[in-house]
């Protein structure tokens, strides 16, 4: 067993310790907007496909009535979901993906096939070289992806123009630069960034010097704007 894959046990052992109480708790009340576990597809290390537990934030049609991306006004997130969605609580049962294998606690955010996967381009498929993670760099810098969205006629191609090629180039810089002390400091600042995001940024800035990344993407980690900068010419054309 690697360093790496030891935090993981250990990290996620002890959070579904400390949450059980609180997680059947929000079990019970997302329960009454029906099944309050979703097990949605989504591709892990390998290009294997697996089932990313979460507490269910949309509808059960959900998946059959929009696209991949949200919005934080999207209608078919439930009152319940957008109360889960604005502190995380909803990634809690990934801990369980975690000590099974499927994820590790740091690490790209896995992607669906449609809409995702299928139009990597070939950089981006080296995003599938690692496990999957809970949190990673962009799960703070783009923590308002739904307020990105918001308004948007087609969110998936607003996803694709302003953040996932940032999200893209992060993932792939952290499998480049990774070391066990940078994943704690990230799982430090995940939680940071859910009471003072601006202190998180920095902390994220932090990494990002020490990691030598580029002046374009450390000015849109920053996120002076409401926005990410738009990067259309990143995107492969449909």
């Amino acid at each position: 067993m690697t360093a790496k894959r030891l935090l993981d046990v250990i990290v996620a052992a002890a959070g579904l310790v400390v949450t059980a109480p609180l997680l059947a708790i929000l079990v019970l009340l997302d329960a009454m907007d029906g099944p309050p576990v979703y097990r949605g597809i989504r591709v892990g290390r390998g290009n294997r496909d697996f089932r990313m537990l979460k507490l269910r934030t949309m509808s059960v049609t959900a998946e059959a009535a929009g696209g991949t991306s949200t919005s934080r006004t999207d209608p078919r997130i439930t009152r319940f979901g957008r109360f889960l969605r604005r502190w995380k609580l909803d990634e809690l049962p990934q801990l369980v993906n975690v000590l099974v294998g499927d994820m590790s606690m740091v690490g790209p955010r896995p992607n669906t096939r449609r809409g995702g996967v299928d139009r990597y381009t070939v950089e981006e498929f080296g995003l599938l070289e690692v496990r999957p993670g809970i949190t990673d760099l962009s799960s703070i810098v783009f923590s308002d992806e739904g307020d990105i969205l918001e308004g948007a006629a087609d969110p998936d191609l607003r996803y694709d123009r302003l953040i996932r090629p940032w999200k893209s180039q992060l993932g792939l810089l952290y499998i480049e630069q990774r070391t066990l002390r940078d994943d704690m400091r990230i799982i430090a600042l995940t939680v940071i960034a859910i009471v003072s995001k601006p202190l998180a940024l920095r902390g994220v800035q932090a990494i990002l010097e020490r990691w030598g990344a580029d002046e374009q993407l450390r000015a849109a980690c920053w996120r002076k704007s409401s926005v990410a900068c738009d990067k259309t010419t990143s995107v492969p054309a449909e």
